[in-house]
């Protein structure tokens, strides 16, 4: 099995903070953009997508700023995290996403991320 590296992308989102974070860590918000489907219980959060579920504990959070999330199946190193980045001088709020995959799947985890974020911000008009 070939090694996971992380990854970072960042997409500028024209949203406050608090807005934003409901769509980061809400099962409602989350199945807006996210996923098809989204439950929660106890800190696991089960993602279906196309009838596949994927469970993630919740193993990171800090109000209207980030959530890290780990997937059960997955190694306990790896996790994404979906940060809220405001910029100080200008307000500009980004979303920065921080994720992990193997170098033959580089590629289309960050073109899902596009698609994923393209989704979010038009569900948010921003």
């Amino acid at each position: 099995m070939s090694e996971k590296k992380k990854f970072n992308i960042e997409y500028e989102i024209k949203s406050s903070p608090r807005i934003l974070y409901s769509f980061l860590n809400e099962p409602n918000g989350l199945t807006q953009w996210f996923a098809d489907d989204v439950s929660v219980k106890d800190q696991v959060y089960t993602f279906t997508w196309d009838d596949e579920p994927q469970k993630a504990k919740l193993v990171s959070i800090k109000e209207n700023k980030l959530v890290r999330f780990r997937w059960i199946d997955d190694d306990p190193q790896y996790f994404f995290e979906m940060e809220i980045v405001q910029d100080e001088l200008t307000n500009d709020v980004a979303l920065s996403i921080t994720d992990f995959a193997t170098e033959d799947t580089l590629n289309d985890r960050r073109l899902i991320w596009d698609n994923q974020v393209e989704y979010l911000i038009s569900v948010l008009g921003a």
